[in-house]
């Protein structure tokens, strides 16, 4: 059985705000298809107590911190506790585990290596305690693939600042805490290949000036708030956004830029493809020709 371990996670350094970014079956050993955030949570509330037969899972704090306790089902339990927005804790599957001592509005990500399975989940201890018993002889969950969409063939000389969206996502109303989730084959029409987030903001920074050729993104505002400014190479369009349930689907060929961010902001984007520095466009001078040109 694998175990569980800290994963440290690239960290660029900005004034304006650092960032942090992984990418499935690289920096994290499975490829992303859920992914769901925690806020709003009171100070010291505990979170979880549940195990997963097949799904992996790894854990971030984007904001504030928390402990994950770990029960392997071998009779010892170990805590890990996170606090730095670069680290995460990989947790395998077969792990019975809880959050635990949330600081006041922490903001916990967790990626999920398959689609929601409510037979997944092992949510009383004493079941967990049999299955762990019975791991030796494990039993295949077959998990349904849900992905229903792929990305549209977009020509991005044409795109819109009108093509980009807020999405309404699930906004999932616990008491100790609300959850929003993304999955891939969901409200989001494309696969979740990257995530990275902006952390660390101090109020009033601008960041971004950059346009993709193939690039979706969604842009989630998980803590605070921030403006998005919209530029096809004829019209401007700002969106502003300020809460976690809320996405901004951005399609190819749109310069975007961040600005007016509120001081501690948490910027999340799911994105489409790996990193590819061919796909984007840093100069606006090249957007433009890029833009206007017509054969």
């Amino acid at each position: 059985m694998k175990q569980p371990k800290i994963i440290q996670l690239p960290k660029i350094t900005d004034p304006r705000g650092n960032l942090s970014f992984l990418e499935g079956n690289k920096h994290i050993p499975f490829e992303i298809k859920r992914a769901y955030w925690i806020y709003d949570v009171p100070g010291g509330e505990t979170r979880g107590g549940h195990a997963f037969r097949e799904q992996q899972e790894f854990i971030v704090a984007m904001s504030g911190s928390f402990d994950v306790v770990i029960d392997t089902g071998k009779g010892r339990k170990k805590k890990f506790q996170l606090n730095r927005s670069y680290f995460g804790l990989y947790v395998p599957p077969g792990c019975w585990r809880q959050m635990t001592n949330f600081s006041t509005n922490s903001i916990a990500l967790v990626l999920a290596s398959t689609h929601y399975h409510e037979n997944d989940y092992i949510r009383s201890f004493e079941d967990f305690r049999t299955f762990a018993a019975k791991s030796k002889k494990k039993q295949s969950l077959t998990i349904p693939n849900n992905n229903q969409y792929s990305n549209p063939a977009i020509d991005d000389s044409k795109t819109s600042v009108h093509d980009c969206k807020i999405i309404e996502l699930d906004k999932n109303h616990r008491d100790k805490g609300n959850i929003t989730v993304v999955e891939n084959g969901g409200i989001v029409p494309f696969d979740i290949n990257r995530v990275y987030y902006l952390y660390d903001v101090p109020g009033g920074e601008e960041r971004g000036g950059h346009a993709h050729k193939e690039l979706y993104q969604l842009i989630i505002a998980a803590g605070g708030s921030f403006d998005v400014v919209l530029d096809d190479g004829k019209e401007k369009r700002t969106v502003h956004l300020n809460r976690p349930y809320q996405g901004l689907k951005v399609v190819p060929g749109i310069w975007r830029e961040l600005i007016n961010f509120s001081s501690g902001s948490c910027l999340l984007v799911m994105a489409s493809h790996r990193y590819d520095e061919k796909d984007y466009i840093r100069k606006y001078e090249e957007f433009e020709i890029i833009k206007n040109y017509t054969v």
